[in-house]
Parts: C-alpha cells; sequence; structure tokens
C-alpha cells in the first residue's frame, strides 16, 4: 500500500522540510539516480532507486569537470565528502600545431577554474550518502504509469510499488520521459565525441605537457575539430589518470568511426607530444559516443519529475551532464523543502530545470558549431582570436568552462 504524505512543517539540521512522509521511486541508480536520492533523503522522503545494471558503476564513465562552487555547495550539503579526491586547476591552455611544424604553439590562456573528478569516485561517495533508502539492482523497470489516486507505480518483474513522486534518473531512453514527453526525441549533431582515460605514467616523457597539466586544462585545436585534456584521480588511493574527449568531423564515409580512430586523428593532427602521449599510449579506457541533444518542454508533471540524461542532453561541449544531474538534485531539495505539497515542489523545480536545460542545449549547439562544425584556422589565431571566438559562441550567455571571458551585459 502507498504511504500517503502530510504537510506538516518539520524543522531539522539542514532547514525546513515542508512536504514529510513522502515516498519517492527512482529509476535509475546512476550519478542522477544517486544524487536524487540524496536529495530526496535530506529532505526526509523514503527513497527507493531501482537500477537496471546487476553489477557495480564505479567502474562506468570518464573524467567529470565540475564548478568549484557547485563542488562546495555539494560537500557542504552532504551529498559529497569532503575526502573525495579532486584534481582542481584554475587556467585553461589553447594549444595547436605549430604551422609548418610538429610542435605545439600555445594560442591563449583563460582563467577558468574547474575541479576535475572521476566518474566513478563520485559516484561512489554519492551511493554512500544517498541515506538509508533501498537500491534494488538489477531490476530493470518495465513502465511506470499513473495510480487512481493521484499517486504513481513503478513497475518491475517483480512486481509493483506506488509512490507520491516518481524522478525519472534514467539517462537518455528513460522510460519515465516516456511517459511525461513521448514526443521528444534525440537530434543527432553529425559528430561523435571519442573519450578515454591514460595512466599518467604515459607523461613521464612528456615533463613539459605534465608540468602544464598540473595547473591547467588544455584544450588542442586541429582542423576539423579539437581536443580537451586534464588530469582526473584515479580509482587507486594516490593515482591518476589523463583524460580526454576528442571532437571531430565523422571520417569519410568508407572508414570505420571506431574507438581507435582517435590515434589516427592524433597521429594527424596533434603536435608531436601530445601524438605521442595519445595515438601511441596505453588507453585504461575508450569509446566513441555520437553527440545528440534533446530538452522536454517541462522537466516535471506531478507526480513524474525528470532529472540528468532524461530531462535533456545537451552536447557535451558545456561539460553539464553530470553538473546538470547535480545541480537537479539540489534544486530537488530546495523545492521539497519550501513548498506544502508534492504537486507544488515538482511545479516550482519544474519552473527552474526547464529552462536551464533549455539554455544548455542552446548553448551546446552554439559551441559544436563553433569549435567542430565551423572550425577556425587555429595555426592562425592568438589570444585576441580566441577571446572573440569563445564570445561569439557564448553569445551573452554564461559558462564556467569560459570564467575569464566576461558575459556581455
Amino acid at each position: 500500500m502507498k504511504t500517503s504524505s502530510t504537510s506538516r512543517s518539520v524543522g531539522t539540521g539542514g532547514g525546513t522540510v515542508a512536504v514529510t512522509g513522502l515516498r519517492i521511486g527512482v529509476v535509475g541508480g546512476s550519478i542522477a539516480g544517486c544524487a536524487m536520492a540524496v536529495a530526496g533523503a535530506r529532505a526526509g522522503a523514503d527513497v527507493t532507486v531501482h537500477e537496471r545494471s546487476d553489477g557495480e558503476l564505479q567502474d562506468r564513465g570518464f573524467g567529470i569537470v565540475i564548478p568549484p562552487p557547485l563542488h562546495r555547495e555539494l560537500v557542504a550539503g552532504g551529498y559529497l565528502g569532503a575526502d573525495m579526491p579532486t584534481t582542481p586547476v584554475a587556467t585553461r591552455v589553447w594549444l595547436a600545431r605549430a604551422p609548418g611544424r610538429r610542435s605545439a604553439r600555445e594560442l591563449a590562456r583563460q582563467q577558468a577554474p574547474v575541479a576535475p573528478c572521476n566518474w566513478g569516485l563520485l559516484w561512489r561517495a554519492l551511493r554512500a550518502n544517498a541515506g538509508g533508502g533501498a537500491y534494488h539492482r538489477g531490476r530493470p523497470v518495465a513502465s511506470v504509469g499513473r495510480t487512481a489516486s493521484g499517486g504513481a507505480v513503478i513497475r518491475t518483474e517483480d512486481g509493483e510499488r506506488e509512490y507520491d513522486i516518481v524522478v525519472g534518473a534514467d539517462g537518455h531512453r528513460s522510460v519515465t520521459r516516456a511517459l511525461v514527453a513521448p514526443e521528444v526525441r534525440p537530434v543527432p549533431a553529425g559528430y561523435p565525441v571519442w573519450r578515454g582515460t591514460i595512466p599518467s605514467s604515459a607523461l613521464r616523457d612528456h615533463p613539459k605537457q605534465l608540468e602544464l597539466l598540473e595547473s591547467a586544462w588544455v584544450t588542442l585545436g586541429f582542423p576539423g575539430g579539437h581536443g580537451v585534456f586534464y588530469l582526473i584521480p584515479g580509482a587507486a588511493a594516490g593515482s591518476r589518470l589523463l583524460a580526454y574527449a576528442v571532437y571531430a568531423s565523422p571520417p569519410a564515409a568508407d572508414t570505420p568511426v571506431l574507438a581507435a580512430y582517435v590515434r589516427d586523428i592524433a597521429e594527424e593532427h596533434f603536435p608531436a607530444e601530445w601524438a605521442d602521449i595519445v595515438a601511441r599510449g596505453e588507453h585504461t579506457s575508450q569509446a566513441i559516443h555520437p553527440v545528440a541533444d534533446f530538452v522536454v518542454p517541462r522537466a516535471a508533471e506531478p507526480p513524474f519529475l525528470l532529472a540528468g540524461d532524461a530531462a535533456s542532453v545537451t552536447r557535451p561541449h558545456t561539460a553539464s551532464g553530470a553538473v546538470k544531474a547535480l545541480q537537479d538534485a539540489l534544486c530537488l531539495e530546495r523545492s521539497l523543502r519550501a513548498c506544502a505539497s508534492a504537486a507544488e515542489a515538482l511545479h516550482r523545480y519544474a519552473d527552474e530545470r526547464s529552462a536551464e536545460g533549455a539554455r544548455l542545449v542552446g548553448l551546446g549547439r552554439r559551441l559544436g558549431r563553433a569549435f567542430v562544425e565551423n572550425t577556425p584556422d587555429w595555426q592562425a589565431m592568438g589570444p585576441a582570436e580566441v577571446e572573440a571566438l569563445s564570445r561569439a559562441a557564448l553569445d551573452g550567455d554564461d559558462s564556467y568552462l569560459y570564467g575569464s571571458v566576461q558575459r556581455r551585459r
């Protein structure tokens, strides 16, 4: 039987919880799902997570770049422990191959502080702080639906459970979104992203590159695309990995678009030192993902709420996948604490997060056009040109990845 919610206010150490006694079911137990579970638990709800995978998730994913203020807020709010390792840097360095040579030339520097982390370590930290609610692993959700009383139901092979709120945090193929916004379909960008990690030992023979990465994250431009490189903590205590994301125009029709193709890109376009690291170095992990985006009209329709990639997928240039999911969770907690009913909380959540999802999708498309679809002549650029290109792509918008590029007023 479904437990009914109440509307009395209860004081807690973190503020006032307006909606108490709620049962929240979360579809998906990845970054977004665990973050939403933390949010619900902190707001006093009884949370159950349904994760389709029957294995541990900490080995999934690659590098994630978090804005330092968000990281501090998550630590202060109890979502993350202060001991979760990150590799903070304050500067973004733009590089390209020097004209007529194989060496690197620095194009520009921007103050853009970030706190890179490891996907697996982030998931583990969120999972540990998700409270005492149930985490059902290896039980795919077949469907979600509404009850006659206005609640929600999650159906699995084990039966069905009723909830006051169902959070769809099950990615771009979300079964919850299929109910809330069945008309939404991903829009392909027409190019892929190659992602991977390389052991930091590959940098031992490249001390200049290692020294640069100790204090900066790097954008390397080449004809038809660019690559992003930064250090992240490894799974073993004290270890580090070099994480990368390489965006490029799709290869010729008769060329297989394989994960290993990034090595060919590096050999052909990267400065010699960076080509040696990427093309000939050992890869800890490597994958290729088609780039696409979409956004739902409303991120919540009581009793359903969408979070993370279930609500919107933006092109990875914004580095906002996991970041947006974490911000979604903070918004849910605020909404539950501030509102007198579950429906009111979800409407408040939708008002805030729907607009943010649309903003990020628009920003990702502009960045994709500027840095992949219509790449500039990187070798001819300097600080002024990089600044102008960044401003034009932002088009008056904000992004923590372009910290020193001031927003137009």
